[in-house]
Formats: structure tokens, C-alpha cells, sequence
């Protein structure tokens, strides 16, 4: 995809993790071939950034090399599953068996069709969009859940994943290509096996440790090269959809450029998107404000700054949402960035004080 600093390049990690071997590889990669600088995003996938169209080819092989690139767009696209990332052998096992299904599937998809697989200690990825989720029952049974609908069926294999996904299909759950799992849910059309209720779901887990390693956010959910490359020295990477990273078996991680160590860091509050001049859309920069603005949010809250409409920093309703316009920033309360603001035109110097 082009944007205002070159092209963005997806990297969709198999399983959601990282060996030290590939997130160093990746990390030279993105010197040699990009701009320095890796997105994390909600899907818990990498970007890349500052791409150019002489880059490209030699980035795909270097990457290729790590065993990073599918064998075709087709099942790059289909392979759309988000792994809890505090995932054990077992759910590590049930997310290959899931992607390689997909992978050696023909099934029609709608581009932003996907999959969850949630069978950690606890579900945690249940505010994260999916359309098709595997969860643990309270009893530690699997589920098979559609998005949208509160009951699931008991899950055995991959096979029932993609009969699900089936199913979507032939009750036109995609017309003209397009689609969601919950859509289809919310005109009345439930799987007619789904009986079985995932259990409890956790809050969204803060930065510091945690059994499995040390979780820490991205400031803006970006990444240097060089941090990257810091970052895998001390074990696995595991991406995760709240712009974080898991280090797998690392207790504790040295203060590093950019890194959220903290739960009550103020910077947990912000979303912003790259902003102008990084994307040819934005009308306004983002993230300087934003971080000038944070110690103004109150605990609890989040604020995003979008550089224009479309809201692609935080494609959700924020507490707060700062839209920039050519005439100045719109404010939008309890909205996302596209919603009807309450105030219109406001310069920069009166965020303060509004928010």
C-alpha cells in the first residue's frame, strides 16, 4: 500500500510469532529496505514502512529467506488468524492445524474475514475483531464460536472452521465479496449446533510481566529497527492485536527507546495514526500532539488523533476523538473519527483546555 513515506509492506507472522532468528532478520530488512521504522497493528501484524518501488523485490526475498512469505496472495489472505499470545503447545498446535487448512483452502473470504484462536489460560482476544473464534469453554473444553452470537459448538479440527466459514458463505454472508461474521448474526441467522458459552473473558492485559515473559507497548504502536533487533535478543516475539509485544521466558526488559514498561503510563491512553507527513491523507501531524496532550487525558480514558476521517489509527469509538480538518480539529466524545463532532474547527492551542 502507498502512503505519504514510501509503500507500507504486511508481515503476517505465522502463528503470531517471531523466532529471535527471524525478528532480527526482519529488523535488517527493514534498515536496509525500508525506513527504519515497523507498525504494529490491530490485527497483530507488522509493517513496514518507507518501502520504495526499487526496495521492494529485495525486501520480499530477504524475507522470504525467513520463512515470512506465502506460497500466493490468495493464502497470505486466508491465513488471517490472530493467536492469543499467551498461547501454550496446545494452542500452538491448534493455530498451524487452523492456518494450514485455510492455506490449502479455496474458500471465497472477504479480505477482512478472520480468525481467533483464543485458547490460552483465559480468552482475552474477545474485543478484538474476528469473525470466527476459538475459545475454551469454562469446563476447558474447545469452542467453535461465530462472531456475533454468545453460544459455540464443541470444536475437534480444522475441518469444522472452514465449515463454519462455509456456512457463512451459503447463508450470503458476502455478498458482492463483503462481510462479517456479526452481520450476518445480527439478521437472525445462528448456527443451528452452537449451544456451548466461552468462558469469562479478561480485561486487556497492561504492560509488565506476566507468566509467560514481559509484555511491553509501542509508543503509537511503532517500533525502531534497532529496538526490534534489541528486543529478539532476549527471546521469541510474540505480536500481539493492543500494539504490544510479548518476549517470551524474559523477566525483565532494559529501558529502550519508544517501550511502554508501565501499566499507568500516560502514552496507554493515546491513539494516533502516522499523520501528516507520513500519509498523503492526513491534514495535520498526530503524534507530537498527542503526546503533548496525554497528561490532559483522564486515567481511564483514551484519546485518539486522527489526521483525517477515515480514522485509521483507531478504527473504533475512542472516549475522545480529535479529527484533523483543513479548518482545524474536530472533538468527538464517546465516537470515531468519521462521527458527528460536538465541536468543530478547534486549533491546537485550545486542546488543552477542551479536553
Amino acid at each position: 500500500m502507498e502512503s505519504g513515506d514510501g509503500w507500507i509492506t504486511r508481515i503476517r507472522p505465522h502463528g503470531g510469532r517471531l523466532s529471535p532468528v527471524q525478528a532480527t532478520g526482519i529488523a535488517s530488512a527493514v534498515r536496509e529496505h525500508g525506513n527504519g521504522l515497523i507498525d504494529l497493528t490491530g490485527r497483530a501484524n507488522l509493517q513496514i514502512r518507507g518501502v520504495t518501488p526499487a526496495s521492494h523485490a529485495p525486501l520480499i526475498e530477504a524475507l522470504r529467506a525467513l520463512d515470512l512469505i506465502d506460497a500466493d496472495i490468495g493464502a497470505e489472505q486466508r491465513h488471517n488468524v490472530i493467536v492469543t499470545p499467551f498461547a501454550d503447545p496446545e494452542t500452538d498446535g491448534l493455530a498451524a492445524e487452523l492456518e494450514a487448512a485455510l492455506t490449502a483452502s479455496a474458500l471465497p473470504l472477504p479480505s477482512k474475514f478472520g480468525f481467533a484462536v483464543d485458547t490460552g489460560p483465559a480468552p482475552v482476544l474477545q474485543d478484538i475483531p474476528a469473525d470466527i473464534r476459538l475459545e475454551r469453554g469454562a469446563d476447558g473444553s474447545l469452542i467453535l464460536r461465530a462472531d456475533g452470537f454468545p453460544y459455540g459448538a464443541l470444536y475437534r479440527s480444522a475441518a469444522e472452521a472452514l465449515a463454519l466459514a462455509e456456512w457463512f458463505l451459503a447463508q450470503g454472508g458476502a455478498p458482492e465479496g463483503r462481510g462479517r461474521m456479526a452481520g450476518l448474526i445480527a439478521r437472525g441467522t445462528p448456527p443451528a449446533d452452537a449451544m456451548l458459552a466461552p468462558a469469562p473473558v479478561l480485561q486487556t492485559p497492561a504492560p509488565g510481566p506476566v507468566p509467560q515473559g514481559m509484555l511491553v507497548g509501542l509508543e503509537f504502536g511503532q517500533i525502531e529497527a534497532g529496538t526490534f533487533a534489541t528486543l529478539a535478543a532476549f527471546g521469541p516475539l510474540r505480536v500481539t492485536p493492543w500494539r504490544m509485544l510479548l518476549i517470551e521466558g524474559s523477566a525483565k526488559i532494559p529501558a529502550l527507546p519508544g517501550l511502554i514498561a508501565e501499566p499507568g503510563d500516560p502514552r496507554l491512553r493515546l491513539r494516533a495514526c502516522t499523520g501528516a507527513p507520513g500519509c498523503r491523507h492526513a491534514h495535520a501531524a498526530t503524534r507530537a500532539l498527542a503526546r503533548r496532550l496525554a497528561s490532559h487525558v483522564p486515567k481511564g480514558r483514551v484519546l485518539h488523533v486522527s489526521g483525517c476521517a477515515k480514522g485509521c489509527g483507531w478504527p473504533r469509538a475512542a472516549d475522545l476523538t480529535l479529527t484533523a480538518t483543513p479548518e482545524g480539529f474536530d472533538l468527538i466524545r464517546g465516537g470515531c473519527a468519521s462521527d458527528i463532532p460536538q465541536l468543530r474547527g478547534l486549533p491546537p492551542a485550545r486542546l488543552p483546555e477542551v479536553l
